[in-house]
Order: C-alpha cells, then sequence, then structure tokens
C-alpha cells in the first residue's frame, strides 16, 4: 500500500534547494499518492531545482505511473539576479543566464528518481498548447505574476481527470504578499468559482482541489 516518503527521501527532499516546507510537502506528497491512484500522470509545473519533484516522483514510483515536470530552467521573476531568491550558483558562467537544469538532474540522481521522472523543458505554455493527455494531478508551482500563474491554469487544468487532484502552491490571501501569492491566490479563487473544482485540504500556503465538475 502507498506510505509516506521513506527517512531517505525526506532527507533528499530536505537537502535539495528550493523553498517548499516540509509539511507543504508532505501534504504535497499525500496528495500525489492518491491521484496516483487513477493510473495517469503527476504533473508539476514550476521544475526549479527538483525539490518538490523528490516528493512527485516517489509517489509516481509507489503508485505506477510517471512524473512529469515542466520548466525553463532559466528561472522566475523572483529569482533572477538583484531579487530575494536569487541563487548566483545556478547562473551558467558561459552564457550569464540562469540554469537549474543540471542541479535538478543531480537532485534526482542523488535520490535515485531519475527513472520515474520526465523532464519537459521549455515554456509551461507552449507545451501544453499540443498537449493531449489526462493527468491525476496538476501542480501549479510556477511564476507569480498573473500572466504566468492564469497561463499556467488555463494551460493545464483542463488536462485534470474527473476525480483527479490541482494543488496549487503559493496561496497568499494576504495583500500585503501581492508578489509573493496573490497571484496563485486569485487563481485559486477561480479554480473554486468555476464550479469544476472542490477544495479537499489546506495546508499553510498549498491547496489541494478534486475535480468535481467538468470546465476550469
Amino acid at each position: 500500500m502507498p506510505a509516506a516518503p521513506k527517512p531517505e527521501i525526506l532527507a533528499a527532499f530536505e537537502a535539495a534547494k528550493g523553498f517548499m516546507p516540509t509539511a507543504e510537502g508532505l501534504a504535497l506528497h499525500e496528495a500525489a499518492l492518491a491521484a496516483g491512484r487513477l493510473g495517469l500522470p503527476l504533473l508539476e509545473v514550476g521544475t526549479y531545482c527538483g525539490r518538490s519533484t523528490i516528493l512527485l516522483a516517489d509517489a509516481a514510483r509507489q503508485t505506477g505511473v510517471t512524473a512529469l515536470t515542466v520548466d525553463h530552467h532559466r528561472g522566475s521573476e523572483e529569482q533572477q539576479p538583484g531579487w530575494e531568491y536569487h541563487d548566483p550558483s545556478t547562473v551558467d558562467p558561459e552564457i550569464g543566464r540562469m540554469d537549474t537544469l543540471p542541479t535538478f538532474r543531480r537532485t534526482l540522481h542523488r535520490a535515485g528518481l531519475e527513472d520515474h521522472v520526465v523532464a519537459l523543458v521549455g515554456r509551461s505554455p507552449q507545451i501544453a498548447a499540443f498537449w493531449r493527455s489526462p493527468l491525476g494531478l496538476v501542480f501549479i508551482d510556477g511564476g507569480h505574476t498573473d500572466e504566468h500563474a492564469t497561463g499556467d491554469y488555463e494551460g493545464w487544468a483542463p488536462h485534470v481527470a474527473e476525480g483527479g487532484l490541482l494543488v496549487i502552491h503559493d496561496v497568499f490571501p494576504d495583500p500585503v504578499d501581492e508578489f509573493t501569492g496573490q497571484a496563485p491566490y486569485r487563481v485559486y479563487l477561480r479554480a473554486l468559482e468555476s464550479g469544476a473544482f472542490t477544495e479537499t485540504t489546506a495546508t499553510d500556503s498549498l491547496r489541494v482541489l478534486r475535480r468535481t465538475g467538468a470546465g476550469i
């Protein structure tokens, strides 16, 4: 029976570069286990260095499905030079731009999960535009502007299967968090107001919604 991540998986998650707190990671893992029972892939938008991908991949391994993760690996707005979340070690010295793909690959290798993940390298709307397969879970954790959060929702939420889960990270209702979490919050509200999704759990800034109707 699928179970919580083993200590070595949790240790790999906590050692990886990234911003997701452990409590939210465990909630994501639990949701991914539930969604994996549908027998459909689990998809993440916003890979960064693979911290949350570890937990999706572990759930995918346990349930016999595949984890998919979408990112252009050039960093989102708040990760660029001069911003609070910039990590200089992620900059490719040859071209002077961020490239988190090598770090992501090392993260998966160290966790022993490479065989359970397919990395889709490119911009989310471009990939979503030709995607045609149903998904058991869509985890939105990409850019925090309205343009990017809305694009991720409109591109990927339609592919959540009946009974599947839509998970949204960095949902902050307080207007003081305009840059870090108001766009995901607005997407979350839109999902609820659509009548297509019903909230099942909330863990800090992580919201889990189940598809219970058609549309987005």
